[in-house]
């Protein structure tokens, strides 16, 4: 009977341990930092290690200190020049004082996406449609530098937020390949304009250096004559000599 009565002694104080020390005995990873609270009040900051929390009397909030990205949804924004376009972004941020995110805010992660939301809002209806497709960076660095002000009294330090995509209505994408479409037209008018202008100066050129040396003309003569003779069909070529329209002209002069 004693050695009964020994044995269930051991069992209760082994089943009492597996139910005290995973109570009283915590584990802080080195991510992570503890909130410890005693009959309700703030009582320190618990790092990573092993540490010890009196059941009933404490307890204590993991906090992850880890950077996050959070998924800022589409919102259905208004440019300055009034073009309705849905934009949406990611955020990063990560606490910086787990203190004030357990005691200044209750849900910190879900607050700091719909700030990022209303934000992002705002500041789009400060630029034209074009910029924002333009100054993508100058967009987000505006929105990152609100929301990091308005999260600092809550220990949230925004590291960055960008802008993944801008979805324009059907038609304003058909006005701007149109107006990209009119733009290259344009271009190509101008270049071969541009070409038209010079070949029209080379050649005027090319005939008065010509003019002033008649070698030169019989030269282009023999030229074009070459270049005709290599064409695959039926050519004639009567060569009229230079000499023989210098006496043409001589005879006509008399």
């Amino acid at each position: 009977m004693a050695i009964f009565g020994i044995s269930a002694i051991v069992y209760v104080i082994f089943f009492l341990a597996a139910i005290v020390l995973p109570a009283v005995f915590k584990i802080v990873n080195q991510y992570e930092r503890g909130v410890r609270f005693t009959l309700g009040r703030f009582s320190g900051i618990m790092n990573p290690g092993l540490r010890v929390v009196i059941p009933v009397l404490q307890s204590w909030n993991r906090i992850d200190m880890r950077i996050r990205a959070v998924d800022v949804p589409s919102q259905d924004c208004v440019s300055k020049d009034n073009v309705t376009i849905k934009v949406n972004a990611v955020l990063y941020f990560r606490v910086i004082d787990s203190k004030n995110a357990v005691i200044e805010i209750e849900n910190f992660g879900f607050a700091v996406s719909q700030l990022a939301q209303t934000t992002m809002r705002n500041i789009i209806g400060e630029f034209e449609l074009d910029e924002i497709l333009q100054k993508r960076e100058e967009v987000s660095s505006k929105i990152k530098s609100i929301v990091d002000k308005d999260t600092d009294p809550w220990g949230i330090k925004v590291e960055k937020i960008e802008l993944k995509d801008i979805a324009l209505p059907d038609t304003m994408k058909r006005a701007m390949a149109h107006q990209a479409e009119a733009e290259r037209d344009r271009r190509a008018r101008v270049t071969l304009a541009l070409g038209e202008q010079q070949a029209a100066t080379k050649l005027t050129e090319a005939g008065r250096l010509i003019g002033s040396q008649p070698a030169a003309l019989q030269l282009r003569l023999f030229q074009t004559m070459s270049d005709i003779s290599s064409e695959k069909n039926s050519t004639i070529i009567v060569p009229v000599p230079i000499e023989l329209m210098e006496f043409f002209k001589k005879t006509k002069g008399t």
